[in-house]
């Protein structure tokens, strides 16, 4: 480990140095300013170029631009944004100097805002914070989609996943328990290592607010060359809001159906000249359209920014989530078939709950060398914790012979879990641009390291200690046996078992603008990972054991990440794209030899077109992609003896499976205040390659008869049947128009509608089984209308949701299956200051 901790600093020495030396060739000079509003605030996102050049730039959320690489000589500097007044200056530049540029606009920051609320910027040229360097959508050979402060806002929007819905290439999925969750995109299922807060990973567990966010940005396909151990589908990074050197807030109380109430509080303002702060706080209490369902959550965001100097500063961040809910797994199934029990039949035990802690603070430095050279560190920790006690998925199943229950009744299990994760992440990213002859380098180079320790109790249940404890059967016809005795079940603790992680890596990337219309960009990345077997203690003698596997120590990964892509941009509005990416999976079980499995690499395909139209009203948005797994690992047919091999967790990697689609994202605002998204997409992702059916002869000696053998059947998912949890097509559609002028000026009508394609359920057949335990589900459609008006500081906006009322399911494993909601109210006050 120490071995790669001095590669990993000797390597960021390395290129530390090449960036000096790279500066100190530079001879051409640069241009630098700030912009500002007529009341004194920064202009975010206006245009900035030099007349007859080609060269343009857009400003910061600061206010501030750089035009790099300008050969020496006098130009005319422009400022031009929709809906601003452009201005002119005339500049000289000198070789290997800055020339400063400021501008103060006529228009007034709350004009400015009413200029970005109405979209008139494309979203191809504004950076994402995802990819830890200041390069614009239009230059990535990936697809990137942000959803913006306005959309959260317009939509009212809670979770999460009320964002999710307007990404195209991400489909909802079902979260065990309902107490959470779940999205697959490109048909990877996106755990807690694909999202991201402010950069850092993040839980998901007890459903992060979403409702204050800033933004939502998804990088789309394989991110593993920037973060490591992530999935092949995209990664998602929640943009909580920063503090402001301007005094300034909003109150809102939000109110709907099922009694929800929620006030929400964000206060921003300077502390000094050089200290600013903000504070958002959030309450809510909810019930729902399911029996017994509620909810109870308290949010708080606390931040602190603190200007050094010109090039330095710092930005402190903290958020606690404390989300106490009711585990829902919804309606059961009776011989695989969705039970039609109602919609709001509660099926659980009444005593069930899920109480979640989560606590966050981040330390994040920005310092600026010059105006090619910038260094990031961030420094990230989080607390989570979990309480829940729970019966366990309903399924009323009388398809096998051996079942003895009748048909209709469902055990009802009990699960009690109770958990403690601390994660640690520590990122440095240093960015820079320099020149080598006619060719320039947007270079990125990072490092990155992250820890978990998690502890989870184990229980036994009653005066005898059982492993098991059934809450009692329930008839899934009768709703008279849901509630059963009422009685929550004594519990003992006897048990920790306490698991580590470690991760860490090492990557550089580079793009290469050859000319201004052909691009390079590559790059690769190191990845370590390193998992220590589990420590379990028993908590009556103390006495502390390490799991076993054949070679009594730590797993340990890793592996080299390469990613490279074309970029050709035939005009400054287009551009077309290809590009290869890789990334590598774990697996879980061991080999024939008890070693751990080694991960799976996916290798991924992507092609694109980008467009900015109508002066960059409009963007379009086109990707192809194809992500393929040639090790998929799947149960080994042989043992290390070579005998046939009946235990599922030995595997082997010879199986393969399959994802392509195609993705479709619109963009833009056509006329002043008509904002709109849409999109499209389609995925199909299964396994091509599995383990054919094979009958084993496995001893199986008796007391009369040592030699006796028996059959044991082995074979893998059918080739070709799309994976559970996947989604074939997916769409959506966003509009929203806010009146300019006359007596209805301030009033704002949208409408929004999602489009869910078929997907599965349940279990995907394999090659053994004597019957299906696929539950196919049906495409459907929601439909949302909003409404609402501004006048002066207030503001009052009321959503329609499921409109037509339309019922369907996301089914989570095999019987977890919860409902949609159903048409559903709820409106929001606001009043800013």
């Amino acid at each position: 480990m120490n071995k790669k901790f001095t590669f990993l600093l000797n390597f960021i020495a390395f290129f530390l140095f090449l960036a000096g030396n790279t500066m100190a060739q530079s001879k051409n000079g640069s241009v630098s300013g700030s912009i500002k509003t007529s009341d004194g605030n920064p202009a975010s996102y206006v245009s900035v170029g030099l007349k007859n050049t080609g060269k343009t730039t857009q400003t910061n959320e600061k206010g501030n631009f750089t035009i790099k690489n300008v050969t020496p000589g006098t130009y005319t500097i422009k400022t031009s944004a929709i809906g601003v007044s452009a201005q002119e200056k005339s500049i000289t530049v000198a070789a290997g100097q800055t020339v400063n540029a400021d501008f103060t606009i006529a228009e007034s920051s709350s004009q400015l805002d009413e200029v970005a609320i109405n979209g008139y910027k494309t979203p191809n040229r504004k950076p994402v914070n995802l990819g830890k360097i200041a390069i614009a959508p239009m230059d990535l050979p990936q697809a990137v989609q942000v959803i913006g402060r306005q959309i959260i806002a317009d939509q009212q929007v809670n979770s999460l996943g009320d964002v999710m819905k307007n990404i195209n290439g991400v489909a909802l999925g079902a979260n065990r328990g309902a107490v959470g969750e779940n999205f697959f995109a490109r048909g990877y299922s996106l755990g807690s290592n694909n999202i991201f807060k402010n950069g850092a990973r993040t839980t998901i567990g007890g459903s992060p607010e979403a409702s204050t966010l800033e933004s939502v940005e998804v990088l789309k396909g394989s991110a593993a060359l920037l973060y490591g151990g992530v999935t092949g589908g995209a990664v998602v990074n929640m943009v909580t809001k920063k503090p402001k050197f301007e005094n300034g807030g909003e109150v809102s109380m939000r109110t709907g159906s099922y009694d929800q109430y929620k006030p929400m509080v964000d206060l921003y303002g300077p502390i000094s000249k050089k200290l600013a702060f903000r504070a958002i706080s959030t309450y809510e209490n909810a019930g729902s359209f399911r029996d017994y369902v509620k909810s109870n959550r308290f949010y708080i965001n606390p931040s602190l920014l603190y200007k050094i100097s010109e090039q330095t500063e710092i930005l402190v961040q903290g958020d606690y989530l404390k989300s106490n809910m009711t585990p829902d797994f919804g309606v059961g199934t009776v011989e695989n078939q969705i039970a039609d029990i109602g919609r709001n039949a509660f099926v659980n035990a009444p005593w069930a709950y899920n109480k979640t802690n989560t606590a966050t603070a981040q330390l994040n430095i920005n310092h600026k060398f010059n105006d090619n050279w910038k260094l990031n560190i961030l420094a990230n920790a989080q607390s989570y914790n979990r309480n829940y006690f729970s019966a366990e998925r309903p399924f009323a199943d009388t398809k096998v012979s051996t079942n003895p229950l009748p048909y209709g009744i469902a055990l009802r299990n009990v699960t009690r879990s109770k958990t403690r994760e601390f994660t640690y992440n520590e990122q440095i990213n240093l960015n820079g641009y320099f020149k080598t002859g006619s060719i320039s380098h947007t270079l990125l180079v990072g490092a990155d390291a992250d820890q978990s320790r998690t502890t989870s109790g184990g229980f036994t249940y009653g005066n005898n200690n059982a492993t098991t404890f059934n809450y009692g059967t329930v008839n899934l016809l009768d709703p008279s046996t849901y509630f059963g005795s009422g009685i929550e079940p004594n519990v003992n603790v006897v048990s920790e078992v306490f698991a580590p992680l470690y991760r860490m890596g090492t990557f550089v990337q580079d793009l290469v603008s050859i000319t201004d219309k052909f691009k390079i960009l590559a790059g690769i990345r190191y990845t370590f990972q390193k998992t220590p077997r589990t420590v379990t203690t028993n908590l009556a003698t103390g006495v502390q054991t390490l799991s076993i596997n054949s070679l009594n120590k730590s797993k340990v990964e890793s592996a080299f990440t390469p990613k490279f892509g074309l970029i050709y941009q035939p005009l400054k509005t287009t551009s077309v794209y290809a590009s290869y990416s890789s990334n590598f999976v774990q697996n879980t079980g061991t080999d024939i030899n008890l070693a751990p499995l080694a991960p799976s690499t996916l290798q991924q395909y992507e092609a694109g077109v980008k467009n900015d139209l109508f002066k960059g009203r409009l963007s379009v948005n086109l990707t192809w992609y194809r992500i393929a797994n040639d090790k998929f690992a799947q149960q080994a047919l042989i043992n290390a003896k070579g005998a046939p091999n009946g235990d599922a967790n030995i595997k082997e990697l010879n199986g393969k499976s399959l994802s392509n689609g195609l993705e479709l994202d619109i963009t833009g605002t056509i006329i002043k205040g008509l904002n709109f998204i849409a999109g499209y997409s389609y995925n199909f992702i299964r396994y091509t390659e599995t383990r054919d059916r094979t009958v084993l002869k496995v001893a199986a000696p008796t007391p009369t008869d040592p030699n006796a053998t028996k059959d044991v059947i082995v074979g893998g998912i059918i080739e070709g049947q799309r994976l559970i949890g996947s989604t074939k097509n997916t769409a959506n559609g966003t509009l929203f128009y806010t009146f300019q002028e006359g007596s209805i000026k301030g009033l704002k009508l949208g409408a929004s509608a999602y489009y869910t394609g078929a997907r599965n359920g349940g279990y995907n057949d394999t090659k053994v089984q004597t019957y299906s335990r696929l539950i196919p589900l049906s495409a459907f459609t929601t439909f949302d209308l909003s409404a609402g008006y501004n006048w002066k500081k207030l503001s009052l906006l009321a959503k329609v949701s499921n409109l037509t009322n339309e019922l369907n399911y996301f089914v989570h494993e095999n019987y977890s299956v919860n409902p949609i909601a159903p048409r559903q109210f709820v409106t929001t006050l606001s009043y800013k200051f």
